[in-house]
């Protein structure tokens, strides 16, 4: 499937032989990448990844991986998790604050512009195969209109894609943020353990990689479920306790484990309906962060879709709206690399 995505500068801005430094930042890791356009083509020449709480500041890891770099990049381009105002952001789960005008002055890079990683997820979509992107649910024929991207991972992202008729236009969300909606007794008693640590519960708190080792923490805790030794000892060892519980979930290792996979897809489901509701994203809905390709098996099982199409005067509607997973973990760098190189109006 292809997207053919709005680009105002496509046929305006002239990078022959200037290069385009994108960048990914998100609460976990930060990813670095220095495209050259080429043939109208963008080509990745060399990229780094590295833990971002290592680091102090972004400006830091740039100066760092440009030091063989013999000259400094035309654009900088950032995918950002956070809200983006008049070019600067404070990000949701890290302590860093960015600015584009200080970027360009501290790095000496000529132009420098910050855009949400999810609206950069979706522009990324531009880059993408067929081979990176995979079914959950395919209803054929399919029908043309807005499409939605829901993306967990150290936080929810949420973005949507106009469709004018012609083209997709991206936009960002803080959806994520919104409250929490519980829908049975067992969501009611999750809700209210989690006010012990937050006033406002939002999807995000469940629906994210955190979130699941809240819902599984919740499940042993309060209602009892065991944990067995080899589990404990795998958290007191330091491994991302969201990756062991989906591991021993998918393997049918732990009950308490399925128990919590089960909640946080139904959750994950529900969300994602509430958010192609709210955007008529009857084009198609896409999950992408970096848990959606993890548990892909447990996405393609029934849960998932069962949950998704539960409404009270919708199901109609969304019995009908596509959804895949995006498989690429570089989506929203090149859609940062592609939004720097013909995106932006500058």
């Amino acid at each position: 499937m292809s997207y053919p995505l709005f680009l105002p500068q496509k046929e305006k801005r002239d990078l022959y032989g200037k290069a385009i430094l994108a960048a990914d930042i998100g609460g976990t890791k930060t990813s670095l990448g220095l495209f050259e356009l080429r043939d109208g083509v963008l080509t990745l020449l060399r990229e780094t990844t590295v833990p971002s709480k290592a680091h102090a500041t972004f400006e830091g890891i740039v100066t760092q991986f440009l030091e063989t770099n013999p000259s400094a990049p035309y654009i900088l381009s950032i995918g950002v998790a956070g809200p983006v105002l008049n070019n600067q952001v404070k990000l949701t789960n890290l302590s860093w604050e960015l600015d584009g005008d200080r970027l360009e002055r501290e790095l000496g890079i000529t132009h420098a512009v910050l855009i949400n990683d999810l609206e950069a997820t979706a522009y990324g979509l531009t880059g993408l195969t067929a081979e990176d992107i995979a079914p959950v649910f395919d209803p054929g024929e399919g029908t043309l209109g807005n499409m939605a991207i829901l993306a967990p991972g150290t936080g929810l992202g949420e973005a949507g894609l106009f469709w004018d008729g012609a083209a997709y236009r991206p936009f960002a969300t803080e959806g994520g943020h919104s409250d929490f909606a519980p829908r049975t007794e067992l969501d009611l008693e999750l809700q209210t353990y989690l006010k012990g640590v937050s006033d406002i519960v939002s999807c995000e708190h469940v629906v994210s990689g955190p979130g699941i080792y809240r819902i599984y923490r919740f499940l042993r805790d309060v209602k009892g479920h065991k944990e067995p030794a080899w589990l404990t000892e795998n958290f007191k060892a330091g491994n991302d306790p969201a990756a062991v519980i989906s591991h021993a979930a998918m393997r049918e290792l732990d009950a308490t484990c399925m128990k919590t996979m089960e909640l946080f897809v139904a959750y994950m489901a529900r969300e994602a309906t509430s958010l192609v509701l709210k955007h008529k994203a009857t084009g198609g809905l896409l999950l992408g962060g970096g848990i959606p390709p993890r548990i892909y098996p447990l996405l393609r099982e029934e849960l998932f879709r069962r949950q998704f199409i539960q409404n009270s005067q919708m199901t109609d509607l969304l019995e009908e709206v596509s959804i895949r997973v995006i498989l690429n973990s570089k989506a929203a760098l090149i859609g940062a690399a592609y939004f720097g190189a013909f995106g932006g109006d500058f």
